[in-house]
């Protein structure tokens, strides 16, 4: 198993295709695929340009409605509505969302109240909840502050980030070895091997980082790679004339961002996207903010990696542990409904603006998590004390 070099890192690389003896176990028996097994031999062609298909596939199906109503600013919302609000309306829709979904700021003596015994596990989306939403993905960079917080965090909490971005991208986002990382929505993870989890689950390899230190490498959807990477490079293609579309490979699934598109190309981008998953029936589409994501068809999602995750860090026991998920973005609700299960812990989700959530709690954006941790690090260096005595 190969290191990243350039970095001090608990970030393991892709295994290396070649004869994986080295490892200590056959290579049949190993959680990816080797070249030229699984898929087809033509996955590193040149796809050539297609025009897209009948643009009413992706109208009927609901997608397009999906991508315009994906993070609508307020008044382009109420304006696609054709409703005239009040201000006084807005503020009174606004209080009444607020109700049920409390900010987590104004409820945090409440919150470290039920935390009082509990051991603490905290799990963070980056885009939205760390870094603001921009433009271009690749200058959504997390402020230095920010930084300086969530290490500090994970001074006293286990912290984990769980991201659509592929593991080493938002690794090396972030760059703080004191974290565990979760790439692809949950499809790529590092984690502590001081338990079981890997006895528990395939794809699932103990190895070492550059610090010596064991860990868990868990991939469920390594079989995919060879196809995601098939679906990134035609996609790349397909939509090479649509100004201002950018196309990523995060690794176990691949996203076509429109942000910059310009609206009368949306059906056109979505068409594209419906043709190439047509010949992918294993692949599926999802649905973030203004990003359309193609990720394999498994029982998989960031609510199952805060499972794995929890379990690899021996804090399965409900009653003793309270996780937090804060994020932004659609993916996350799989993790606010599993907390949300039975009480387990806490979601909050992060939105300027009411909308439908499995959340409990609510913070308005980047500044107000880095508040809301900051807090956290504060109770719990006063309780410190306390607790040693």
């Amino acid at each position: 198993m190969d290191l990243k070099s350039n970095h001090a890192s608990p970030v393991l690389t892709d295994p290396a295709p070649v004869n994986k003896s080295r490892l200590g176990m056959p290579s049949g028996l190993l959680p990816y695929p080797q070249p030229g097994m699984g898929f087809s031999s033509g996955k590193y062609a040149i796809v050539p340009r297609k025009k897209p298909g009948k643009l009413d596939d992706v109208r009927s199906n609901g997608w397009l409605d999906a991508m315009i109503s994906s993070s609508p600013p307020r008044k382009k919302l109420l304006k696609d509505l054709n409703v005239e609000v009040s201000t006084d309306d807005i503020d009174n829709m606004t209080s009444s969302w607020m109700l049920k979904y409390p900010s987590a700021l104004n409820s945090f003596a409440k919150i470290v109240n039920y935390a009082k015994n509990k051991k603490i596990a905290m799990f963070l989306d980056y885009d939205g909840t760390l870094s603001p939403i921009v433009d271009d993905p690749d200058r959504a960079l997390m402020s230095d502050a920010m930084r300086s917080t969530v290490k500090n965090l994970a001074k006293y909490f286990p912290t984990a980030i769980i991201s659509g971005r592929s593991r080493d991208k938002v690794y090396e986002l972030v760059g703080l070895k004191e974290l565990y990382y979760a790439g692809s929505h949950g499809m790529d993870i590092i984690g502590p091997a001081r338990h079981t989890a890997c006895g528990n689950h395939s794809n699932c390899i103990k190895s070492s980082d550059d610090q010596v230190k064991e860990v868990n490498l868990f991939q469920p959807a390594s079989e995919f790679l060879p196809m995601i990477d098939e679906v990134f490079r035609t996609l790349v293609e397909t939509t090479r004339g649509i100004e201002g579309a950018k196309v990523e490979n995060h690794k176990f699934c691949t996203s076509v961002h429109y942000r910059n598109v310009d609206e009368t190309s949306w059906p056109t981008i979505a068409q594209y996207v419906h043709d190439v998953l047509r010949d992918y029936p294993r692949l599926r589409l999802t649905h973030g903010r203004k990003v359309l994501e193609i990720r394999p068809v498994i029982d998989w999602d960031k609510g199952k990696a805060v499972e794995f995750l929890l379990e690899s860090l021996g804090l399965t026991n409900s009653e003793d542990v309270l996780p937090i998920f804060i994020g932004d973005d659609r993916t996350d609700e799989d993790a606010f409904k599993v907390l949300r299960k039975g009480n387990r812990g806490y979601g909050i989700l992060v939105s300027p603006v009411p909308k439908e959530t499995n959340a409990f709690y609510s913070l308005k954006d980047p500044p107000e998590v880095m508040e809301f941790l900051n807090s956290l690090v504060r109770w719990k260096e006063l309780d410190a004390p306390i607790n040693a005595e």
